[in-house]
């Protein structure tokens, strides 16, 4: 399954060959350089490990730089390093990856983390519509009831209840590459991506298309 690491820059909208008004989702994909290479000889799989930006030497650990540095990477040290399943011998140690792994009609899965939105109560993370707000209402954004009185007197295991929002690995299928713009490595997805403009993802060819 070829992949490449990549960040959000951000949506527009672009037109077809037929004029119709398309939103797009940009992602600056790649440069990604193969920093190791994973065989069912060695490994018991076939797969490549990709970095993709840039990292100061102090913030590396030492046992990813002793890594990097059997692939002969020790300067410009990637700042994200992933593993994609490929077929053996498919790629070399060492090769750069560009956005022209993929083409304009093919279909893709993107996972990035969603925007982080802290701690939020039953009415910003589940849209409960609350209590009422006058006439001696005492529970206008509460939950209300939550456990059980009898059997099993305790709170229901998915019971939806306040809590963390957000920052959450959310992987959105089957997107149609619209554009690719080999120039600037940038691919053109239709529709939205989860994360914010700058945030990291996954680019990877979709299973069933």
């Amino acid at each position: 399954m070829k992949g490449l690491i990549g960040k959000k820059v951000g949506m527009t909208q672009v037109y077809d060959d037929k004029g119709v008004l398309i939103p797009v989702t940009v992602v600056a994909a790649g440069p990604c350089k193969v920093v190791g290479v994973k065989t069912i000889e060695k490994d018991g799989y076939s797969a490549v490990q990709v970095g993709f930006g840039e990292k100061k030497a102090k913030n590396v650990s030492k046992a990813v730089k002793g890594a990097l540095a059997k692939a002969g990477v020790e300067e410009k040290l990637p700042a994200v390093i992933r593993e994609f399943r490929v077929a053996e011998g498919e790629f070399e140690l060492g090769a750069e990856l560009k956005a022209d792994m993929f083409a304009e009609g093919e279909f893709l899965d993107v996972t990035g983390t969603t925007k982080g939105r802290g701690y939020a109560g039953v009415m910003v993370r589940h849209h409960f519509k609350g209590g009422r707000d006058g006439h001696g209402g005492g529970w206008h954004r509460k939950p209300g009831s939550i456990g059980c009185r009898e059997c099993p007197g305790n709170i229901t295991k998915g019971k939806k209840m306040p809590g963390q929002l957000g920052s959450w690995t959310r992987t959105v299928q089957n997107l149609k590459v619209v554009k690719v713009d080999m120039e600037d490595n940038l691919i053109f997805v239709s529709g939205a991506i989860p994360g914010p403009n700058g945030g990291m993802v996954l680019v990877k060819k979709a299973k069933k298309k």
